[in-house]
C-alpha cells in the first residue's frame, strides 16, 4: 500500500474510532466520519465499502495491539501470576488511554447493531490467562482447587466486567486503584501464599506513556 493511501487509511480508522466512542455505531454515519477526517465520503468508500467495513476495521486494529500488549507476560525472571496482574493493567492502560481500543469496546458491546460479525478478543484473553495459572500452579503458587483453564474464563469475564462498569461506581475513585482493589480481592482467592509486593511489582512495570491524557475510567458510554 502507496504512503498515500495508508496515511489516509490512518485518518479514517482515528476519526471513525473518536465518532464511535462519542456517539456509538448507530450515531455515527459515514458523513459524520468525512466531515471530521476531512476526507470525502467517495474517499471513504474506496477504502472501505460500508460503514460495517470501516467499524470492523477499528476493531481489528485494537486486536492488532495484542502481541504488543501480550508481550508482558512472555518476559522471563517474573513471576506468572506478577505477569497476569501487569497484563491486565497493560489492557486496561489500553482502554482508558486508546482511542481505538476504546472505540474497539463500545463496537462490540453494540455488536448487534453491525451488519457482520464483530471479532472479540475473549479468547486469546483467556488462553493467555489460563497458560500463567496453569504456570503458577505448577511453582506451587496457585491455591489448592483452581483449576486453570475454568478460572481464567471467570477471570476474562470478572475482568472485562469491571472495565465495562468502573465508570458507573459511585466514588472519585480512577481506574488504577478500582483495578488495584479488584485485584486485591482476587489474589486472596488464588494464590497459595499472600505475596503483599505483588501489586507495587507489578505496575511498576507499567510504563507511562509520553502525553497520554489522565482518564479516570476505562472506557466511556460503552453500554
Amino acid at each position: 500500500m502507496q504512503d498515500r493511501a495508508r496515511a489516509t487509511r490512518k485518518v479514517l480508522l482515528e476519526s471513525a474510532a473518536h465518532l464511535f466512542v462519542e456517539r456509538g455505531y448507530a450515531g455515527t454515519s459515514v458523513n459524520d466520519i468525512s466531515d471530521h477526517s476531512g476526507k470525502t465520503s467517495g474517499a471513504i468508500y474506496f477504502h472501505y465499502s460500508s460503514k460495517e467495513k470501516l467499524a470492523l476495521a477499528v476493531v481489528r486494529a485494537q486486536f492488532a495491539t495484542w502481541p504488543q500488549l501480550a508481550a508482558a507476560y512472555a518476559a522471563p525472571g517474573v513471576p506468572p501470576l506478577e505477569k497476569l496482574v501487569v497484563l491486565s493493567f497493560r489492557v486496561a492502560q489500553s482502554l482508558s488511554e486508546d482511542v481505538l481500543a476504546r472505540a474497539g469496546a463500545r463496537l462490540w458491546a453494540e455488536r448487534r447493531a453491525i451488519e457482520a460479525p464483530v471479532p472479540t478478543p475473549f479468547g486469546s484473553w483467556a488462553l493467555a490467562c489460563a497458560r500463567l495459572l496453569a504456570q503458577a500452579r505448577a511453582r506451587g503458587e496457585l491455591a489448592a482447587g483452581v483449576e486453570p483453564s475454568a478460572a481464567a474464563v471467570a477471570l476474562v469475564c470478572g475482568f472485562y466486567g469491571h472495565c465495562t462498569l468502573t465508570d458507573e461506581m459511585p466514588g472519585r475513585w480512577g481506574w488504577t486503584e478500582r483495578l488495584e482493589q479488584w485485584w486485591r480481592m482476587v489474589l486472596a482467592s488464588l494464590q497459595a501464599e499472600p505475596d503483599p509486593g505483588l501489586l507495587a511489582r507489578a505496575r511498576a512495570r507499567i510504563p507511562v506513556r509520553p502525553g497520554a491524557p489522565c482518564a479516570d475510567a476505562l472506557m466511556r458510554r460503552s453500554g
